[in-house]
C-alpha cells in the first residue's frame, strides 16, 4: 500500500536549495547563446521557384572559426488562410537534413513552418562552402573544448533554430505569438535544449530526444572517450539535462519503450525536472525515423491545442499511479470519450532496447478511474496508456514495483 512520508523542515529547506541552485545553473547554461542577438531577424535570400508550394532560402548563421555562415532551410505556408497563421520551426535529427515535405507537412495542416540543414549543407545534403559545422560525433563531442565552446555543432544547431525562430516570427503572414517547435531524435535533445534558450515559443514536441545522455544513452562509449573533466564540460553546456529547468514551454514527450538511442530512465529524469505543464506519450515499441517521428497524429493535436484559432479538445489527463499489491489504478480526466486503456509491463532488466514488453488490458470505470492487475513477478517496470475516440494516446510516468 502506498503512503505518505512527510520530510523534516531541514529536508524541505535543503531540497529548495538544491532546486534553486538547479535553477541557476540552468541560466549560466543558457548565457552561452546571446538570446537578444540571436532574437534579431537574420539576413536572408529567399531562391526563386517553389515546389508543391515550398520555397527554400539561406539565412545567416553564427561564425564558425571566424567565417561567416549560411544556413539552408525550407518554408512552407497554408494557402488561402484567413489572417496571420500560426508556425511551427522543424529540426531534424541525425543523418537528416532539410525536409520540404515536413514543412509542407504543417502548411497542410494550417501552420507556416520552417525546417532547416542543421549540417552545414545545402539542396541534396551537398556540403557548402560557408556551412557551419557538420553532424558527426567529432563536432558533437570531439570538438567540445573549454576554449572554444562556440565551435561545437550543439552550439551552432540551437543557434540556427533560434534565428529560424526568429525568421519566421517576422513574416508577414505568421502571428509572432503562435509559434512552436518539434525535433526528431537529435532535433528532439535540440527541442530540449533551445526551449531552455528561447522563452518565446508557445508549444514544444521533442520526439525521442532528451537529456541526461551523460548517465544512460547509446553514447556512453562517446563520454567515456571524452573522459571525466570534458564530459563535465560537456554536460554543463551541451546536455539538456543542464537547460531543461528553464523551461516554461509545454511539452508532449513522444517515445518508444525500446528506443535504441534514448532510453527511458533518462527519458523520465528529463521531463520530470520541467516545471511547465507537460503530457507524455510513449508507446510500446515506438520505431525511430524522421518519419515515424513526424507522423504520431497526438503531435499536431497538441499542438492545435496551444496555436490553433480552433483549438481542439484537450487531451486526456492521468494522475499518477497509485499500487495496492499487484493491483495498480490511477484516475483520469478527458474531454473525449475514452476507448481504450492499457496496461504496459516488463520483468526484464538490463539494457532497456532489449526488453520484452507485456501488455494487458486496463479496465476504465466511467468514473475515471483506470485500473490493472500486474503479474505475480518480483520485479516491474510498467505504466498506463490511455487512448481516446480520435485515437490520441496519453501515457503516465513509468514505475517500477520491487
Amino acid at each position: 500500500m502506498n503512503r505518505r512520508i512527510f520530510a523534516p523542515l531541514p529536508t524541505i529547506l535543503a531540497l529548495a536549495f538544491v532546486a534553486s541552485s538547479v535553477g541557476a545553473a540552468a541560466e549560466n547554461a543558457a548565457a552561452l547563446w546571446d538570446i537578444e542577438a540571436l532574437g534579431k531577424v537574420p539576413k536572408v535570400t529567399w531562391n526563386e521557384g517553389e515546389k508543391d508550394g515550398v520555397k527554400s532560402l539561406y539565412y545567416e548563421g553564427e561564425p564558425y572559426k571566424g567565417k561567416p555562415t549560411r544556413v539552408f532551410a525550407y518554408y512552407a505556408a497554408p494557402k488561402d488562410a484567413k489572417g496571420k497563421a500560426p508556425a511551427m520551426v522543424l529540426i531534424h535529427g541525425g543523418g537528416g537534413t532539410a525536409f520540404g515535405q515536413w514543412a509542407k507537412l504543417w502548411a497542410d495542416r494550417g501552420y507556416a513552418a520552417i525546417a532547416m540543414d542543421l549540417a552545414g549543407c545545402g539542396p541534396d545534403r551537398k556540403r557548402l562552402e560557408d556551412g557551419g559545422p557538420g553532424q558527426s560525433d567529432k563536432e558533437k563531442f570531439e570538438d567540445v573544448q573549454a576554449d572554444a565552446l562556440k565551435h561545437a555543432w550543439t552550439y551552432h544547431a540551437v543557434a540556427s533554430v533560434i534565428r529560424a525562430h526568429s525568421l519566421l516570427r517576422s513574416l508577414p503572414e505568421v502571428d509572432a505569438e503562435r509559434t512552436g517547435v518539434t525535433g526528431i531524435s537529435w532535433g528532439g535533445y535540440l527541442t530540449c535544449m533551445t526551449v531552455g534558450v528561447d522563452q518565446r515559443f508557445k508549444v514544444a514536441v521533442p520526439v525521442y530526444g532528451c537529456g541526461f545522455l551523460h548517465e544512460n544513452s547509446t553514447w556512453l562509449g562517446n563520454f567515456k572517450r571524452l573522459g571525466p573533466q570534458r564530459t563535465a564540460l560537456w554536460v554543463k553546456h551541451f546536455d539538456p539535462s543542464s537547460l531543461l529547468p528553464n523551461c516554461k514551454t509545454p511539452t508532449l514527450w513522444v517515445n518508444g519503450t525500446n528506443d535504441f538511442a534514448y532510453p527511458m530512465d533518462s527519458y523520465k529524469k528529463s521531463y520530470s525536472v520541467v516545471k511547465a505543464p507537460r503530457t507524455l506519450c510513449v508507446t510500446v515499441r515506438m520505431p525511430h525515423g524522421h518519419e515515424q517521428g513526424w507522423a504520431p497524429k497526438e503531435i499536431g493535436l497538441f499542438v492545435d491545442g496551444y496555436l490553433a484559432a480552433e483549438k481542439p479538445k484537450t487531451f486526456a489527463s492521468i494522475s499518477k499511479i497509485t499500487t495496492d499489491d499487484r493491483t495498480v489504478n490511477a484516475t483520469f480526466k478527458s474531454q473525449v470519450p475514452v476507448k481504450s486503456a492499457g496496461l504496459h509491463y516488463t520483468t526484464d532488466k538490463g539494457v532497456w532496447k532489449d526488453r520484452k514488453w507485456q501488455t494487458t488490458e486496463a479496465k476504465l470505470d466511467p468514473a475515471g478511474t483506470v485500473t490493472g492487475v500486474l503479474p505475480a513477478d518480483n520485479s516491474i517496470v510498467y505504466f498506463f496508456t490511455i487512448t481516446d475516440e480520435r485515437g490520441a494516446t496519453v501515457s503516465t510516468e513509468h514505475e517500477v514495483l520491487e
